[in-house]
């Protein structure tokens, strides 16, 4: 493409798209136009925008002609609905919601780990899961060294995975149990405040919940790799923003501790944070607002051969969603992808 593309935000007025917007005026991304979109509800709403204000229009079936890149945020029907329209106009998707993360005619890409995928997309390319990505960051560099042959992993996810109103969900309650007054809950199904859920998204018929099985099929997906096994257990915990993930990972090949940070290190999008001496190591609280994924407590598992645990923390709203998008937009650009085949 030889002009900065005309970009949509769709789904510009929710937590992600705000921060898509945001990220977009950070990174400088070369663009023509940038047109903010969303339900009929939220028509002309204004979002500030570097030096001027962008006003939402509303996202239809004719939105996207003269649109060359798409980014959603809107939620899965929409994204079922509306993507297909925008790549049939010749516009191409970047979708943050889990609607076509296993169509096998759609890339799942963590820029960092599999850019190479995009080659092939026909118009839409999804976006993984906020805690499949960070993820992906920590097994990429060892799994190129020792292949990787199996990954525990227990997640302790931040309330803003699930929207502005888990957010006001969680200062509300707070608020109420130190009145003394009593909770409300209607986002979840229990209390969130100085509580843990074992339960993030639905259950399925094998125990586990989507969450869960999200992390298990996209790993394998992302990495190429059917033979990778994961187990996951993911937990909603008191925390605004950053998620954190307890990893055991067990590899063919035998890695220590400093191998691995060693890796790490090198790895784009990491920040090894890992001195136990100091008492520093990853924290959401810290990890907020920043783009690298944070890893530390790195320390081999005694139990087995070949096995490595650590802790690994992002947030989930930049790294996680909006800024794992834009990185796509902006490989598509770089790799010269950015059309519909």
């Amino acid at each position: 493409m030889s002009r900065n593309p005309v970009v949509a935000v769709c789904g510009a007025t929710g937590a992600v798209g705000r921060e898509m917007l945001k990220i977009l005026e950070e990174r400088d991304f070369p663009y023509s136009e940038i047109i903010p979109m969303a339900s009929a509800r939220s028509i002309g709403i204004k979002i500030p925008f570097k030096d001027t204000e962008l006003s939402v229009v509303e996202l239809t079936e004719d939105s996207f002609d003269g649109v060359d890149l798409a980014l959603f945020s809107a939620g899965g029907s929409t994204s079922e609905k509306f993507a297909p329209i925008a790549a049939k106009a010749g516009c191409v998707v970047v979708d943050n919601s889990s609607a076509w993360r296993m169509d096998d005619n759609c890339p799942l890409v963590v820029p960092e780990v599999n850019p190479h995928d995009l080659d092939w997309h026909k118009g839409i390319i999804a976006n993984p899961n906020c805690s499949t990505i960070q993820m992906m960051l920590a097994l990429k560099p060892i799994h190129d060294e020792a292949r990787v042959k199996r990954v525990v992993v227990s997640t302790y996810q931040a309330v803003s995975g699930t929207g502005h109103k888990a957010i006001e969900e969680l200062e509300n309650q707070v608020r109420r149990l130190m009145s003394g007054q009593p909770v409300v809950a209607d986002v979840y199904p229990h209390q969130i405040a100085f509580n843990c859920l074992p339960q993030i998204d639905v259950f399925m018929e094998n125990g586990y919940t989507k969450e869960e099985m999200k992390m298990v099929n996209e790993t394998m997906k992302i990495m190429g790799d059917k033979s990778i096994k994961v187990t996951a257990t993911c937990v909603r915990v008191p925390v605004f923003y950053g998620h954190s993930e307890s990893l055991n990972i067990e590899t063919e090949e035998k890695l220590t501790a400093d191998d691995v940070r060693a890796l790490l290190a090198k790895f784009p999008g990491v920040t090894v944070e890992d001195y136990p001496e100091k008492k520093s190591y990853p924290m959401p609280i810290n990890a907020a607002g920043e783009n690298d994924t944070f890893i530390g407590r790195i320390r081999e598992d005694e139990t087995i051969a070949n096995g490595i645990n650590m802790w690994v923390v992002s947030d989930n709203i930049r790294k996680g969603a909006a800024l794992n998008t834009i990185q796509i937009a902006e490989t598509l650009i770089a790799r010269d992808l950015l059309r519909v085949p």
